[in-house]
């Protein structure tokens, strides 16, 4: 093998394109398999060489997504670049099409999944329901939020923060008061803090969207998801009882909001569920944005006729957008995390000869507790409440909570 071929994608004949996924975590490593069905070659740039992803895209080198330099050598081998994460920075990006590499999604769509304040501002200015917010600068800006809603209120930081980090329950301005020090400085309270008010909601759901750079755009089924600490644990496709009528103003309003920002490829909307403050009747409050594929849309793997992983890479693409249909009435997945059992290929291995129907999907990880190592899958008709108890019976006994 040449220099070059070790420090570039090799390229399929017939003209095939190489798509660049900045970022190595499970995301991108979900993306291999219909990146071959598909017929295209992925490049990854990866955090190390045991990342998620580098454990099975064969071009994978090893790079800082914040270094300039090393973003640019890597996207002048590929043909369109998108991401596994939301933390390259919006310089970064912007310089990359500078320099003329197609980038999906786009810095100014791919600012209101990093920055929390810019995304409340504008879907506010859409006129898209959303919780109660200000961006607070001084305590007594906290002050003045939670006297006008009522305590306690929810203070986010805007950039950086996920499965509830960077998130605080608070009482009082004093309870965020090293957040506040560092307003105004270089950092991710440099417009201020995040204050939302305490949503008394019904549940959490979320919808995923795809758009190509064309417009086409698609959606798949609204969901519920299931949080336990902070971290998704569960997702029922679809949401069961869903109100017909509000699943299809929420698919709807994911179409306007890619639209409206410009997002190419797949984005999940995180919403939350409640009763209208005048009619009582089921309405939406839009939570967070995810410009990538997302644990909510995991479910799609096995349960819909387009995963969100082909679908992304074919936005990206700009090639026709698959059929987000479900394949059965209900899929529910569970998420694995970490526990206290270092070694999952023997648990893996008793679970596919007692359960074969489950699909089980674990990322490559080193165990560590809390931390996503993989979800299980379960697809079926009927009764949603034994797809629930198989999926989480295979999680539970992953992660070592059960032993039998």
């Amino acid at each position: 093998m040449t220099e070059a071929q070790r420090t570039r994608p090799l390229r399929a004949e017939g003209g095939f394109p190489v798509v660049g996924i900045i970022g190595g975590g499970q995301l991108a490593r979900m993306s291999q398999q219909p990146a071959i069905a598909l017929s295209v070659t992925l490049s990854v740039l990866a955090e190390s060489e045991t990342a998620s992803a580098a454990l099975v895209v064969p071009h994978a080198p090893v790079g800082d997504h914040t270094d300039l330099e090393t973003v640019r050598a890597f996207a002048r081998d590929v043909d369109v670049v998108t991401f596994d994460h939301e933390h390259v920075p919006p310089e970064v990006i912007s310089a990359l099409i500078e320099d003329g590499v197609p980038v999906h999604p786009g810095p100014d769509a791919l600012l209101h999944a990093q920055d929390k304040i810019v995304m409340r501002r504008r879907l506010t200015e859409l006129g898209i329901p959303c919780p109660r917010w200000t961006a607070a600068t001084t305590a007594e800006d906290v002050t003045a939020f939670g006297e006008e809603i009522g305590w306690p209120v929810i203070a986010k930081t805007p950039r950086g923060g996920y499965d509830g980090k960077g998130v605080r329950r608070i009482s009082s301005p004093e309870q965020v008061a090293d957040w506040l020090e560092v307003v105004g400085q270089d950092g991710p309270m440099r417009e201020g803090v995040l204050l939302e008010e305490a949503v008394d909601f019904t549940r959490e759901l979320a919808v995923m969207v795809a758009r190509s750079p064309s417009g086409q755009a698609a959606t798949w089924p609204v969901v519920e998801t299931v949080q336990t600490n902070s971290i998704c644990t569960e997702v029922l496709a679809p949401a069961p009882g869903l109100d017909p009528d509000l699943a299809t103003r929420i698919g709807e309003a994911a179409l306007r909001i890619a639209g409206e920002l410009g997002v190419t490829g797949v984005m999940a909307v995180e919403l939350f569920e409640v009763r209208d403050r005048e009619t009582g009747a089921p309405a939406y409050l839009v939570n967070e944005l995810a410009m990538r594929p997302h644990n909510s849309g995991h479910w799609t793997i096995d349960g819909a006729v387009t995963s969100q992983f082909e679908q992304h890479l074919r936005a990206v693409l700009d090639l026709p957008l698959g059929d987000p249909s479900a394949r059965q009435e209900w899929t529910v997945m569970a998420n694995v995390l970490g526990g206290e059992h270092p070694d999952l290929y023997p648990t893996y291995r008793h679970l596919m000869a007692r359960d074969p129907g489950l699909r089980i999907h674990l990322y490559g990880k080193g165990v560590r507790p809390g931390r996503k190592l993989g979800h299980v899958n379960v697809t079926g008709d009927g009764d949603v409440e034994a797809l629930r108890e198989r999926a989480k019976h295979a999680a539970d006994y992953l992660q070592g909570v059960i032993d039998e």
